[in-house]
Order: structure tokens, then sequence, then C-alpha cells
């Protein structure tokens, strides 16, 4: 090769990396440093996100960026890994000169020298303190309550695993507000909310450092007072709650006195816990003990304790009854389907129903599905009247077609167990085949918490749409969901949970507004559950949500119930849905 062409490979070189230095320098923030660290050189997106000037930063080491969130043995681990010459990947919080704090996804390079030691270090770094805003803030959302900023329902669960898997005895108190809903009602929303708020305070204030305090809804309060064994040592702390909140609460200027009703469940490990029985069934168990004998404190008045006993589970005879004769009740035709109306919420035209099941017990007459259909989950019954309600909604559906009743769709809640079962989605375009319903006309309604395998989930979700089945998440909100996964899984919709839509009324509109865009971002439909006022309906429309449902419009209704309903009402059908 001669010289003159050595040179211009030379300069198609020296180019070439000209090129990629200006991209780099234009697209992420870069800085280097010799190998004890010290910066000898820093781009302008360095100098911007930090806040420094270049010749401020020249000659420092990163520690004039550390914000001081991360341990020394995160940074000892960073230094082992590029002190050894291998590329170390990571998120860090850094501090700019201003006092704020930013994120970068970090990526470091160590070049090496001619005896593979490294020379000096090269930093790539990228931008992510909104992304991290925004996962904090659904984490927030997820595990604790807005109103209190206690632990929610979530954290609760999350807290008793670690108390069960650690094997430690201990007092699970399930705490009700007395008379409540009657300051709530009577005084309004605003002061009930103060009075929950003051209650979490004082609860922090009174109770040991070590107590878990949780806000599980509405006015009761979960607290898990760990390494109790005796019934007086609770019993003395269940006094002391009790005696506190009966103190005066000072609220806008007026005095308000409540009291509190105590349930309390002695939880004692043993080794039947973690070998026979799932660790879920028993903080369920442990929580509904403490549940019950909450209220047989409030039978007896309220402003008192009571622990949970075996005169007080007679209460689950009457579900082991139930529980019989569940299996029974499919092949008695003692189930029906309810449908409530689902509507666009701009033009006032039904959409479509989400299909609810009704149990018409032979001696107790209508059944509560919060009663009977958690039965169905724990016993597996849910797989097989699942798919009873799916083929009788599907059939229902072709049958209005037949009639020129104006419904697009139904909606079906699909169960954990069922959504499990590997033959799912085969059954469920089985029963399309059946009945020759198109496709279009069923959603199929799962929950968050059903999504702990994304890949697996994908590929059932993905089945289900390419033959033309619509699926939604139904409560959104009420658990984890990461945008990573969500915008990857082929979903059509959200359905906002209603104790959201409860909550705008009383000026908590944040949560709404969020899923709402955040949905409208990945191009999802909204549907809003649970509208009970035209308040709630007047800020989903302005929010921008699509759809909606509720008693506002129209309570969940027989087959020719409804049929009468849009006849009397004369809704018109939706044209086309904004798919």
């Amino acid at each position: 090769m001669t010289n003159k062409q050595i040179e211009k490979k030379l300069n198609k070189t020296l180019k070439k990396l000209e090129d990629i230095e200006f991209a780099l320098n234009e697209s992420s923030i870069v800085a280097i440093t010799e190998k004890k660290g010290i910066i000898n050189y820093v781009n302008k997106k360095f100098c911007d996100i930090s806040k420094y000037k270049e010749e401020e930063l020249i000659g420092q080491d990163h520690k004039i960026v550390n914000a001081g969130y991360h341990s020394k043995a995160f940074f000892k681990q960073m230094w082992q890994t590029i002190g050894s010459g291998n590329v170390w990947k990571g998120e860090i919080k850094n501090k700019a000169k201003d006092g704020s704090f930013y994120w970068v996804d970090t990526t470091i390079v160590p070049f090496l020298d001619g005896h593979g030691k490294p020379y000096q270090y090269v930093s790539i770094r990228n931008d992510i303190t909104k992304k991290k805003a925004m996962e904090e803030e659904i984490k927030q959302m997820a595990y604790y309550d807005s109103l209190t900023e206690l632990p929610n329902r979530n954290f609760l669960n999350k807290h008793l695993q670690t108390v069960i898997g650690n094997k430690k005895p201990a007092a699970i108190m399930f705490l009700d507000l007395d008379r409540f809903k009657v300051i709530n009602d009577t005084m309004g929303h605003i002061a009930g909310d103060l009075l929950l708020k003051q209650t979490a305070v004082r609860l922090k204030e009174i109770l040991p450092s070590s107590a878990f305090i949780s806000r599980t809804g509405g006015d009761e309060f979960v607290v898990i007072l760990e390494d109790i064994r005796s019934e007086n040592d609770a019993a003395k702390i269940a006094e002391h709650i009790i005696t506190s909140l009966e103190a005066p609460f000072l609220i806008n200027e007026e005095t308000f006195f409540i009291s509190t009703s105590i349930g309390i469940s002695l939880y004692e490990p043993h080794h039947l816990t973690t070998e026979s029985l799932p660790v879920e069934k028993v903080i369920e168990s442990e929580i509904r003990k403490a549940d019950i004998a909450m209220y047989y404190a409030k039978e007896l008045g309220g402003g008192t304790y009571q622990l949970n006993t075996p005169l007080l589970n007679e209460k689950v005879s009457r579900k082991m009854t139930l529980e019989t004769q569940l299996n029974r009740a499919l092949q008695n035709d003692e189930f029906t389907l309810h449908y409530q109306p689902q509507f666009d919420l701009h033009t006032d035209s039904i959409t479509g129903v989400e299909a609810l099941l009704r149990w018409h017990h032979p001696q107790f007459g209508l059944i509560s599905p919060n009663e009977f259909i958690p039965i169905l989950e724990e016993t597996g019954l849910i797989v097989s009247v699942g798919r009873w309600v799916i083929e009788t909604a599907c059939t229902q559906m072709k049958q209005w077609q037949k009639e020129g009743v104006p419904i697009q769709h139904a909606a079906v809640n699909v169960s954990a167990k069922q959504f499990k079962n590997v033959h799912f989605a085969k059954e469920v375009i089985q029963i399309l085949r059946k009945v020759e319903l198109n496709p279009a006309c069923l959603e199929l309604e799962i929950t968050e918490s059903m999504i702990q395998n994304v890949k697996e989930t994908k590929i059932i979700l993905q089945a289900l749409k390419d033959f033309g089945v619509r699926t939604s998440i139904d409560d959104f909100g009420t658990g984890y969901s990461s945008l990573s996964y969500l915008q990857h899984l082929p979903i059509d919709c959200l359905k906002i949970d209603k104790s959201f839509i409860y909550e705008m009324s009383k000026g908590e509109e944040i949560m709404v507004k969020t899923i709402i865009n955040m949905g409208k971002s990945l191009q999802f439909n909204i549907v809003a559950e649970g509208i009970e006022n035209e308040e709630q309906l007047s800020l989903l429309q302005q929010y921008g949500c699509h759809y909606g449902q509720g008693y506002f419009y129209s309570k969940p209704l027989a087959p020719e119930q409804l049929k009468t309903f849009l006849e009397e009402n004369r809704i018109p059908a939706l044209q086309t849905l904004n798919d």
C-alpha cells in the first residue's frame, strides 16, 4: 500500500470518527475521565443538564454531581466492573449545580492500554428524569393512599407476605370508624377527608414506629404489629387506639368526636403456613378474621374491640353452605346474566354492555356477587361458570342482533384461573364459532393483577386479537401497571376503576386524568366505571374519556329489561367505534 493510499485511508477513518463523535455529542451526554476518575472532557449536553460550566467540571471527579442517593456499595460495584475492563450500565441519580436532581441512563466504557488495563473511561448518558418521575408517580399511586399517604391494600399485602415469610407472630387489627358515613354525609366530603387525614396522623403518633399502618379504603384502616403473641398485649394496644381516637378532632374550626371499632386476629406462624397453604390464602384468612371480629365489635355498639374466636367464625358456616350449593347451581340453572349498558360519553349513544353474573338461590334468594364470586374463585368453579358466562353472553348478543337491538358488543369479566388455562383462547374461539357470532362483538376484561407473566399474557391476548376478539384491562389503576409492558400488549381498552370515579366528586381527579392521558397516548379506548352523577360525567367528558357506565345511566338489567330500556329511552346506536 502506497503512502498516498495510507493517507487516504487514514483521512477516511478520521472523518468516520469525527462523524461518530458529532452524532454522539448531539444525541447523548458525554464525559471522559482518566483512570482515577478525573474529568478531562465534557460535551455541551453534560454542561446543560448539570448546569456547570466546562471549566468548572474539568479537573474534578464525578463527586461534583453526586446526589448522595446511591450507596457506597453501588459505586464500589461500578468501579470494580469498569476497573476490570468491563462495560457498566445502570441508572444514576445526580445533583446539578442549582441543587436540582436528575436521572441518567448511563453506560461507562473503559478504554484499555496495551496491557489490558483501563487508562480512561467514556461515559455515555441519556436523561431519563421524566421517565423516573412518571414511574415514581405510578408507584406512589399503586402502593400509597393518595388522601392519607398511608400504605394502601397493595402495600399491606406485600408487607404481610414479608411477615409471614419471616415466620413472625403478629397482631392484625382491622379498624373501622364508627358513624363516619353520618359525618361524611352531613358535613360533606371535604370534612370527611380531613377527618381521615387527622386519624392517620394520630395513629402514627400513638403507635410504635415499627407498626405498619395502612388505609384499605373508605374509613377502614389495618394495623400490623409484629411480635405480639398474647391477647392481653393486643387488647392493651387496641384500648389505647380507641381512647386516643375518642379525643376531639378540630376540623375547620369545628369539633368532631368519633369512635372506632377494632377487630383483632392473632397470627401465629406454624409449618403448615408455608408448606400446605399459599401465602395469599393465609393473608386473606387473617384479614378476614380481623374483619369478622370488627363487625362483631360494631354490633356491640362500636367504640370497642373484639378478638377473633372460633365462635365468631360461625358466620363461615353460611359460606360453606353456599360453597356446597354452588356446585349444583350451574346444572340447576340458578345463574342468570344482567347487562349494564355502556355509552359514548360525548353522543349518549349505546356502544355495548357489560355482562354481570347473578345467582338466584332457591332458599336465600338473590345472593350478592361479592359473596359468591370469591367462593367460585376459591373452589375453581369459576372456570366452568366463567365458560358458561361467555357462551351465554355471546348467545344473547346473537339474539339481540336478530331482533335488531342496537348493541355492538358484550364485555365479559375473565377470572385469573380462567385466563391461566392453557386452552382459554381456544375455548373462546370455539364458543364464538358455535354461536356464529362476529368476534368483534365480544370483549374480554382482565385485571392488572393477572398480568404477571407478560410473555404468556401477550401470547394469549394476541391469539384472541388475531381472531378479532377485543380485550380490556378492568379496574385499571388499582394495581401496579408498567408502561413498558402495557404498550406492548394487544389491549384495546382501559377501564378506570369506579373507586377513582367516586373520588373525583371529592376533588381527587389527578388519578383519573393521569389514566386517561396515559391510555390515550397508548391509543387505548377509555371506559369509566361507576358514573353516578352529572358532575362525574361532566368531568370525564372534559378530560376526554371515551365511554362510560354506571347507575347514572342504568343499573344492570335482565335482557328483556334492557331491550325495554333502550326502546323507552330511544337510545341510538353508535355507528362506529373509535378503535
